[in-house]
């Protein structure tokens, strides 16, 4: 099985994000241009069986489900908009399950990324993960997920405005916010803290660091 990296030292850098969502009104405009960017990209392609047909499949690796709300004192519902997609969490299930190494962590900024090269499709990963984050690309018959962008948070030939996930850039309300999580002085870190930002599910152990 796959052991993890040693994300204890101070000042370890952990890259995610923070995703307001009392201000997330469900546009499915981080899901779509997700599904541009990493089609093109790292994880490229991103397969589409019959996406007209009867019994779609396809991978996305950002999805946004809504739900109703009844709060406690408030005669009316609402409709909150949960995102799923991985949440690159300090102890990886995913990673700690996988047989051949293809999941991994990386040290140096927090990334929880898949091997194509070494993935065998298992699926062992998909079980492991409580968030429901990985996807199973049935054409390449390998395992698939979030990137944080990799390809793009590090592009030196982008501005540094756009050295963002997609995601994040094409968010039209401002909902989503990248940036380092370790560092307690970051706009993240600020954000977190001023609007009471919580980890899905602490319980579990996972430590999410979205």
């Amino acid at each position: 099985m796959t052991s993890l990296p040693d994300t204890s030292k101070p000042g370890q850098k952990k890259l995610g994000l923070v995703i307001d969502l009392d201000t997330c009104v469900g546009c499915q405009a981080c899901a779509t241009s997700c599904k541009e960017w990493n089609t093109q990209a790292y994880s490229a392609p991103l397969s589409d069986v019959n996406p007209y047909g009867a019994d779609p499949t396809g991978v996305w690796l950002n999805r946004v489900h809504g739900y109703e709300v009844r709060e406690e004192g408030r005669e009316q519902s609402r409709i909150v908009h949960f995102p799923r997609s991985c949440l690159h969490c300090e102890e990886p299930a995913c990673v700690t399950v996988c047989p051949t190494g293809a999941s991994y962590k990386r040290a140096e900024d927090g990334i929880v990324l898949v091997n194509p090269e070494t993935c065998i499709g298992c699926k062992l990963c998909s079980w492991a993960c409580p968030y429901g984050a990985r996807e199973y690309d049935v054409t390449a018959g390998v395992m698939k997920k979030c990137t944080l962008c990799v390809d793009r948070i590090y592009n030196g030939n982008l501005p540094v405005e756009s050295r963002v996930p997609a995601c994040v850039a094409a968010c039209p309300t401002g909902a989503r916010s990248f940036g380092d999580l370790g560092d307690p002085s970051s706009g993240v870190s600020r954000l977190a803290a001023e609007r009471d930002g919580f980890a899905p599910m602490p319980e579990l152990g996972c430590q999410p660091v979205n």
